[in-house]
């Protein structure tokens, strides 16, 4: 049987694509998105997802021209679904349908597939550069920019660990580590399995960034045991380091504390159905935990080291 047309409010949006303009196409809205919806089209063709992008992606600092090139740099890599089309002023990009299953939280914490991500993750950072940098020093004071001067929530103390932070980014300085392109934003429902190989998609937050930070944020991001950040930080690497095991850490404790901001910012622009200061504070005790930790002075001694 023939896909069904979807009526509006999807048709209207999915006819700006020429080639899906006068086809017959059915329409699944899919879960998980929070920046953008997200549209299963089965089509004559097949099958795509068309992310529509929603309101609020500058002040979160998403470019959506960098988005598309690193997207399909990604795709390069093999890592990466295929890029379709990409319609920059309605804000639409296309990619092809990956059929698999998508991770959660507790299929990274069961630790069986740790290695096959690390291998993903290496494949990407081994392919094409990205068109832009990503830093998370410099996205944390941008986001308190906008938090502020706009009157948004801000959890209390935020501010008290500005001299921790100034502190990590000393310890980092000791060594100059090389960039590669990074997803950025690995949360689990970011990785796909089809059963023989591991995808990598959504590339929002994608940049040129540290091997380490993209690791510490799928550590951070999963609530992974300290165990398997060093699990999986061995698989990335071939070998056990531990200036690269806390400097990870340490990344991951940053990525916590910066996307604190990015929950206050959606708490207050996005119009999902979704409770952003929630998520924001959970990963703001977390980071809060790890600064005012017992690990915190011999991370940053570790990271500076050469063990």
């Amino acid at each position: 049987m023939a896909p069904v047309a979807e009526p509006s409010p999807w048709r209207d949006v999915l006819d700006r694509i020429d080639w899906l303009r006068g086809t017959s196409y059915a329409v699944e809205e899919l879960t998980g998105g929070l920046t953008n919806v997200n549209l299963k089209v089965t089509h004559p063709g097949g099958v795509c997802v068309v992310r529509v992008a929603q309101h609020g992606s500058s002040l979160l600092a998403i470019d959506r021209d960098h988005e598309h090139h690193n997207s399909v740099a990604a795709a390069a890599a093999g890592v990466g679904a295929p890029v379709l089309d990409y319609l920059p002023d309605p804000g639409l990009m296309v990619v092809g349908w990956i059929e698999g299953r998508t991770y959660t939280e507790d299929d990274l914490r069961a630790g069986t597939s740790l290695d096959r991500v690390a291998a993903a993750v290496r494949a990407l950072h081994a392919g094409p550069r990205f068109a832009n940098d990503f830093d998370m020093f410099a996205l944390q004071p941008r986001y308190l920019e906008v938090v502020t001067e706009r009157g948004f929530r801000l959890p209390a103390r935020y501010r008290d660990f500005e001299p921790q932070t100034a502190r990590i980014r000393k310890a980092f300085a000791v060594r100059d580590e090389p960039t590669v392109p990074c997803n950025n934003d690995l949360l689990a429902g970011n990785i796909i399995d089809d059963g023989e190989k591991i995808w990598l998609i959504d590339y929002e937050y994608s940049g040129n960034n540290e091997a380490t930070f993209e690791l510490g944020d799928i550590w951070a991001e999963s609530g992974l045991s300290l165990d398997q950040l060093d699990q999986l930080v061995e698989a990335y690497d071939g070998t056990l380091l531990r200036h690269r095991v806390a400097r990870a850490r340490l990344w991951g404790l940053m990525s916590r504390y910066g996307w604190t901001l990015w929950g206050s910012i959606q708490d207050a622009v996005s119009t999902f159905d979704f409770d952003f200061w929630e998520w924001s504070m959970q990963k703001y005790d977390a980071a809060v935990a790890e600064f005012e930790g017992p690990d915190f002075d011999r991370l940053l001694d570790e990271a500076a080291g050469d063990a």
